[in-house]
């Protein structure tokens, strides 16, 4: 079964109903896929959600009832500094929370599903758009 982490960039365009968004549902709605969400990724939809005005809690309940959470600990934090220092020698604005959600895909065998332009040339990520 394909697995895909979902990035807080592909969840807000899914609950837009987007044209981006609708490449996300059909992801996140087939019973073929098995889904993932970071608990970070939660932190950033909400606070997403509360500065557009989205309704939050809705949303929360959504991402629970459609996807797995994935919670990390301390081992994967230190591969995860290690990695996103090998990755900003490359990219210098390559953020934290994408660096977890790669590392996340790259442990479950999983792609990362997002529009963000970071991950244009990594091979584990569905880019729509």
């Amino acid at each position: 079964m394909p697995k895909y982490i979902i990035d807080s960039y592909a969840w807000v365009e899914y609950f837009i109903a987007s044209d981006k968004g609708k490449q996300v549902k059909e992801i996140i709605e087939s019973n073929k896929n098995e889904i993932f969400t970071s608990v970070i990724v939660i932190a950033e939809v909400m606070s997403i959600s509360k500065r557009e005005n989205m309704d939050a809690e809705q949303a929360y309940n959504t991402i629970l009832g459609l996807s797995k959470i994935h919670y990390f600990d301390e081992k994967f934090a230190k591969e995860l500094g290690i990695l996103h220092s090998e990755i900003r020698k490359k990219i210098k604005d390559f953020g934290m929370v994408d660096c977890l959600l790669l590392l996340t895909a790259r442990k479950l065998g999983a792609k990362v599903v997002t529009g963000d332009p970071h991950f244009k040339d990594f091979k584990d990520v569905i880019f729509i758009g």
